[in-house]
């Protein structure tokens, strides 16, 4: 992976850990508790879709304001995005946990019987 595009991903990691900051740090006021691995948008949809404050607030600017690049009903795409983890790392989504070094995977070699 080139450079650029390593930095690409670690910036998007950044934007998304901060979004996810900024959705635990308001209390639950109006009964709307932010989840840790939760983005803001997605909380700010479940909170509009139960007639909260919260979501009545704060739906309509970011759904705007994405919604410039993004397209329509950010929020209510966000939410949706939780369940399909679409903010999960690929290794995450495969549901199997791997014990072996990628970088070792991807070269063909698997640490057993490589002797010479």
């Amino acid at each position: 992976m080139a450079l650029w595009q390593l930095m690409r991903a670690w910036g998007e990691q950044v934007f998304l850990a901060l979004d996810q900051l900024a959705n635990v740090l308001p209390p639950p006021l109006d009964g709307t508790v932010g989840y840790a691995d939760e983005t803001l948008s997605a909380r700010c949809y479940r909170a509009h879709r139960d007639g909260k404050i919260f979501g009545r607030m704060f739906m309509p600017p970011i759904d705007w304001l994405f919604g410039l690049w993004q397209g329509p009903n950010h929020c209510r795409n966000a939410y949706i995005k939780e369940f399909e983890r679409k903010n999960y790392p690929d290794e995450y989504r495969t549901g199997t946990p791997t014990f072996e070094s990628r970088t070792k995977a991807a070269n063909g070699k698997n640490g057993e019987g490589s002797r010479a």
